[in-house]
């Protein structure tokens, strides 16, 4: 791979072959030098603090790790660092939350390489990047005008905080508390507090409900 580029990259996605596809397309642009990729939290903060890279492109989803805490450990490290957070999932439920924790943009990751250089552009030029549509959804709710997506619950999922959420797409995917504890190295007792917290937001009358109602949701989104 070319590596003269001066714009230093971290990318963090727990797919090979889409890293290996975004690192050939950032270093086919001269002025990028994509200095380390990885699906690994503790990796990702050794790279970028030996690397110290400009510009990290994170996947929201990795498996058992979650992409929004490696987003957050690593404007602790390094505030400068402007971030893209990419995802297959659908950006109503992800935008807001990732652009409050440091991210300069979201961009679903079935965009078209032309879309990805644009989102890339933008944010390093110092401005925030959203697609069409989100741009104009987060519009629509400053304004009080009516959201599309209001039906399926969108706003609703939306008032649930950053580890709600994980723990609700868990839900989704079909695992239990207990296994939903140890992946997220947390005790069922704050699992359950979760849970209870969930229903009341979501207003589900019983950890059933709450249960379908994740599913459907997970059943809605595309998963890793």
């Amino acid at each position: 791979m070319a590596r003269s580029g001066n714009i230093k990259v971290l990318i963090v996605d727990n797919h090979p072959v889409f890293s290996l596809g975004l690192s050939t397309l950032l270093n086919s642009y001269h002025k990028f030098n994509v200095v380390g990729t990885t699906s690994n939290a503790d990796e990702a903060l050794t790279i970028a603090e030996k690397e110290e890279p400009k510009l990290a492109i994170v996947e929201i989803r990795l498996g058992k790790e979650n992409g929004m805490d490696i987003i957050s450990k690593l404007k602790d490290l390094n505030p400068e660092i402007v971030i893209l957070a990419l995802s297959i999932h659908d950006e109503r439920f992800y935008s807001e939350r990732l652009l409050r924790l440091g991210a300069r943009g979201f961009l679903m990751k079935t965009s078209p390489p032309d879309d990805i250089m644009e989102a890339i552009f933008t944010i390093l030029d110092g401005k925030v990047y959203l697609s069409e549509n989100e741009r104009e959804r987060i519009f629509q709710a400053m304004t009080g005008g009516n959201m599309q997506g209001s039906k399926d619950g969108s706003l609703s999922i939306q008032k649930l905080s950053n580890r709600e959420l994980q723990v609700f797409s868990l839900i989704g995917k079909g695992f239990g508390t207990i296994e939903i504890a140890s992946r997220l190295n947390l005790s069922t007792k704050t699992i359950d507090t979760h849970k209870e917290h969930m229903k009341l937001k979501l207003h589900c009358a019983s950890s059933q409900e709450l249960r379908q109602q994740a599913i459907e949701w997970s059943n809605n989104n595309i998963n890793t």
